[in-house]
């Protein structure tokens, strides 16, 4: 069991919350730069004093932020810093299979399913049931929302988001900072930095180099 300090305290972070309990560990706190309108007792601070609450062997730290430009920002910060331990969450619900891996800082919400061979990077989210066939590879800060579906062997590239209940066909590459639409279907390669939506997924808009 470890002590668990989440950064968020928006509804991202109430999941991860919950999910961190079911794990056995203890949440202690949340830091935000943002004070919570009504008192909170678990509220301890701001960001920039992550450092402070982190220090101990049994201190672990988790982004619980949905934004993922937001949470890689956050962490290249908080690693530089160092002496920062990072927990990775997997709810008691989710089945893996054999030879997954999974980030450090990444969480894995209810009811996901992640297959034989399948790779998740750092501080990624894999929301609720939303599943990743074997041997697909998702990049660091990815995001797969609720309900998102990968075939085999799709490749996803660091900060990109699956909208809302989206699919993609086995073997398809989706490039780095992409935004998937919700209930889009990816047929063919994404470039980076685009945002796709429709059946099939059409890039629609090209967006600055984040």
């Amino acid at each position: 069991m470890a002590n668990v300090i989440l950064i968020g305290m928006g509804g991202h972070s109430k999941v991860v919350a919950d999910i961190a309990r079911r794990c056995g560990h203890r949440v202690v706190g949340f830091l935000d730069d943002r004070e919570p309108a009504v008192p909170n007792p678990l509220y301890l601070g701001r960001v920039g004093q992550a450092a402070e609450f982190c220090q101990g062997e049994d201190r672990q730290l988790v982004i619980a932020i949905g934004v993922n430009e937001v949470r890689r920002k956050l962490a290249e910060s908080l690693e530089q810093q160092g002496g920062i331990q990072f927990a990775t969450l997997i709810d008691p619900s989710v089945i893996l299979g054999s030879h997954v891996e999974i980030g450090v800082g990444t969480v894995i919400m209810p009811g996901a399913i992640l297959n034989a061979d399948a790779k998740v990077g750092r501080h990624a989210i894999v929301n609720t049931a939303a599943t990743v066939d074997h041997d697909c590879r998702i990049g660091d800060y990815a995001h797969l929302s609720p309900g998102v579906h990968l075939a085999g062997t799709v490749t996803v590239g660091e900060g990109t988001h699956f909208g809302t209940g989206a699919l993609a066909i086995p073997g398809v590459r989706v490039g780095s900072w992409v935004t998937i639409g919700a209930g889009a279907t990816v047929i063919g390669e994404i470039p980076d930095s685009t945002t796709a939506v429709g059946v099939p997924a059409v890039v629609k808009k090209v967006k600055n180099n984040i």
